[in-house]
This record gives C-alpha cells, sequence and structure tokens, in this order.
C-alpha cells in the first residue's frame, strides 16, 4: 500500500513540476531552465543527504555498472523532453503519451532483465493493458 501511495504522489509531483519548468521556460530558455531544476534538485537532494542521513556520498561510486552514474544525464534529456511535449502538447496529453512510453519501455525492461532487473515472462495480459491505454488516448482526445 505504501508503494502505491508513494507512486501515486511521484505522477503527482512529476505532473506539476512539468508545468513549473515550462512556465520558467516562457521567461528563461531551455537550458537555463534545465540547468536550474538540477540545481536546485541538487541543493535540495544535498541538503536532505547532510540532515537526514550522512552516510557515505561518494558510495555511488561503488555501483557495480559505471554506465548507471549517468542517470543524470537522462534526468536532464527528460527534463528536456517533458519541457518541450508540454509545451507543445498541453499537460494532459504530454502526461498521456509519456506514461505510454513509459510503461511499454518499463515492460521491455523487465521481459527482457535489463539492467539487472529480474527478468519476468511476458503476460498477454500486459499487451492487452498497453493497448488499452492507448485507446484511452485515443478517446480523451476524441470526447
Amino acid at each position: 500500500m505504501v508503494g502505491i501511495l508513494i507512486a501515486l504522489l511521484a505522477g503527482l509531483l512529476m505532473s506539476v513540476q512539468g508545468v513549473f519548468n515550462t512556465r520558467v521556460m516562457d521567461s528563461s530558455n531551455m537550458w537555463a531552465t534545465n540547468s536550474w531544476v538540477h540545481l536546485t534538485a541538487f541543493a535540495a537532494s544535498l541538503s536532505i543527504w547532510f540532515f537526514a542521513s550522512r552516510e557515505n556520498l561518494l558510495s555511488v561510486f561503488n555501483v557495480s555498472n559505471k554506465l548507471y552514474l549517468f542517470g543524470g544525464v537522462i534526468g536532464a534529456f527528460i527534463t528536456f523532453t517533458v519541457i518541450k511535449s508540454i509545451s507543445s502538447l498541453g499537460p494532459a496529453n504530454a502526461t498521456m503519451l509519456i506514461l505510454l512510453a513509459q510503461l511499454v519501455i518499463s515492460c521491455l525492461i523487465e521481459s527482457f532483465g535489463l539492467f539487472g532487473i529480474e527478468k519476468m515472462c511476458f503476460e498477454w495480459s500486459k499487451l492487452i493493458g498497453v493497448v488499452l491505454m492507448i485507446a484511452g488516448i485515443v478517446v480523451f482526445n476524441k470526447l
């Protein structure tokens, strides 16, 4: 139950953040906005680390596959693509397509056991769920 609530909170925060970032870009430019977003995220994360855990900050470099250390680079491109999609499609349409892409890619990651994730068997119900999500997007945009 806690995981469900946290996932719902993540969705809420991502939607609000996307709109906030798009509004900041209206008065600035893409890469200044992206830099500000990640600078403030860094400051918030460092502050929380300082007050909450104080575990070894450099332990992130102990990760087995150093490729995973580039998650922040991906984060910069996530911010870029979210801002661009919201500014051209609006928050609702952009979010639907972003969630569809997340669902499809996450299912592929699980199905093939990529990036150290436990491999899960393909289930037709997952494919049906994706098709229903696409149908929901079509219905949402037609009604």
